[in-house]
Formats: C-alpha cells, structure tokens, sequence
C-alpha cells in the first residue's frame, strides 16, 4: 500500500513562549497541526477549566490549527514503579479526556524502558498500567502512544502484543533510536506497523554506545533534552543533517499506508523558530515528490 505524507505537525512548546504565541507561530511556521504537552502550567487539565478549554478550542479553530497530539510524558522511571503509577495513571486519563475535547484521540508518553526478561517485576507493573491506560483509552476511542525510543522496536511490539486491547499505540520517532539504541528507524515502521497512529520528525547522531538507562531510566525531560547536544554519545541535529536515512523512513510510513502527522520535534538549539521553518520546508520537499 502507498500513500501521500501525511500531515505536517509542530510541538508547540518548542518555541518557548506563552502558549497562544507558541500556536499562532506555529501556524505562521506552516504547521498544519500542533501537538501540545499538557502535564504541567496552562495546560494542566487541573488547571484548565471548562470555559478555558472552550476558550482554547476555538482559537484553535480560528488559526485553523488541528491538534495531532497532547503529550502525557511525566518523565522520571516512567510506568516502572507501582507506588508512582496512581497518580501517574490518574493523570494520563485526565490528560486523554483533555485531548479528546480538543478534538485529537492521541496521548503520547514514555513509559519507561521496558525490561528484557519479561519475567522482571517491572514487566507485570507496566503492563498493568498500560492495561487500564489502553482499557480507558479504548472505552473513549482514544490511544495512549508509546514513544520509541528506551528499547529495539522488537521488544516495544512483544510489550504491546502483551497487552490485553489497542488502545496502546505509538508514538514512532526515528531520531531516538537512532540515537540511543542504534535501532534501524525504516525496519522499526514495518515491525510496529499495527500500532503507529502518530509520528515525530527529527534527526540525529550517534557519537558512541549509549546505555539507554543513562538515559531514559530517571530522568526528566529536560534531562534528556539536554543530553542531546552530543555530552553523553548522541547528538540532535537539524533535519537531513543526521543519521535518519529520511527518503527511506517517509517511504516506509507510505508504504504500510500512514496517513497521519509528521509532527516537527526540536528540542535543542537557540534558533527554534528557524530550525522549524527549515523542517517544514524539508518536509514539504518530500511531500511534493510524492
């Protein structure tokens, strides 16, 4: 099956500014959609009323702006500690009803890097946890979008064959396995085909053998953010400049018939704005062979 490229997404917060500033230069960039983290300030669902929530709404509306995804990622040991998983799961589900009254089905998170030996304790406790995530997601016609990344795309598809419905999905970023696991992104899109329901854009190196529990073991994001300027063995780069073979990935998305959003990730560099522009652009370059 082929298809055309999908939708051409930004994460928002990635300008680093208020967030209906962080939307309108979205727009102005030539985003089609955003995806939007919502754990914590503005966009906390506790903190986000019913008249805030329609508020937002329609100025999305009237930017013309979809939104691709809310991102539920907490950081720290992910869904690996049961102690933890209460509110951590509580919160997720908040963040889903949020998500679908904004009008996306899709959460993205990381879960953790799941173990090897699927008889570790940890295995059972995320599984539990993703179990009632993708009970409630499913009940609601949503998903829970696990990023790659933490682990070989084998064992994140073992994890999710596991799992007892498909309201767990994911969330496929090319960049992070390349950079952490040295995992094969095109190979990835075919082994996790059955569950890609949204996708990231972004490029990367890597510089040494990376531990990804040096990584994604407790860290929060804006750890791992910080890694990525090439301290710890990898390095984020700007679109087409890394190890991401992008001609190979796009045609691989097509050919098991994606349709949904290239969503732009930047997470370092001092020029946002200008980087993003330029991955729009590299995008629409693809886009416009196709």
């Amino acid at each position: 099956m082929t298809t055309e490229l999908g939708k051409i997404g930004v994460i928002a917060d990635a300008f680093k500014l208020e967030l209906r500033d962080n939307l309108l230069k979205s727009l102005e960039v030539g985003a089609d959609g955003v995806q939007i983290w919502a754990t914590e300030g503005i966009m906390d669902p506790d903190n986000l009323g019913i008249d805030r929530r329609r508020d937002l709404k329609e100025y999305l509306q009237g930017l013309g702006l979809e939104v691709s995804a809310l991102c539920a990622d907490f950081g720290g040991h992910g869904f690996r500690r049961e102690t933890d998983n209460v509110w951590k799961v509580e919160k997720s589900k908040k963040i889903m009803t949020l998500a679908l009254e904004l009008g996306t089905p899709i959460v993205t998170t990381h879960i953790g890097i799941i173990p090897e030996d699927t008889s570790h304790p940890e295995y059972a406790i995320m599984q539990s946890a993703c179990n009632e995530l993708a009970s409630f997601a499913s009940s609601m016609g949503g998903y829970f979008a696990i990023e790659t990344g933490p682990e070989p795309a084998t064992r994140l598809k073992q994890f999710l064959d596991s799992l007892d419905n498909k309201g767990v999905a994911v969330n496929f970023d090319p960049a992070n396995m390349v950079m952490v696991t040295g995992d094969d992104p095109v190979q990835g899109v075919y082994t996790l085909r059955d569950y890609i329901v949204h996708t990231h854009v972004k490029d990367g190196i890597r510089t040494a053998e990376v531990n990804p529990h040096d990584v994604y073991g407790d860290l929060s994001h804006e750890q791992i953010a910080a890694f990525e300027d090439g301290s710890v063995g990898f390095k984020e780069v700007a679109l087409g400049e890394g190890n991401v073979d992008f001609k190979a990935y796009f045609a691989a998305l097509q050919d098991i018939g994606y349709t949904g959003y290239l969503t732009i990730e930047r997470e370092v560099g001092s020029q946002p704005e200008q980087d993003i522009r330029k991955a729009v652009e590299f995008i629409k370059g693809f886009k416009a062979k196709v």
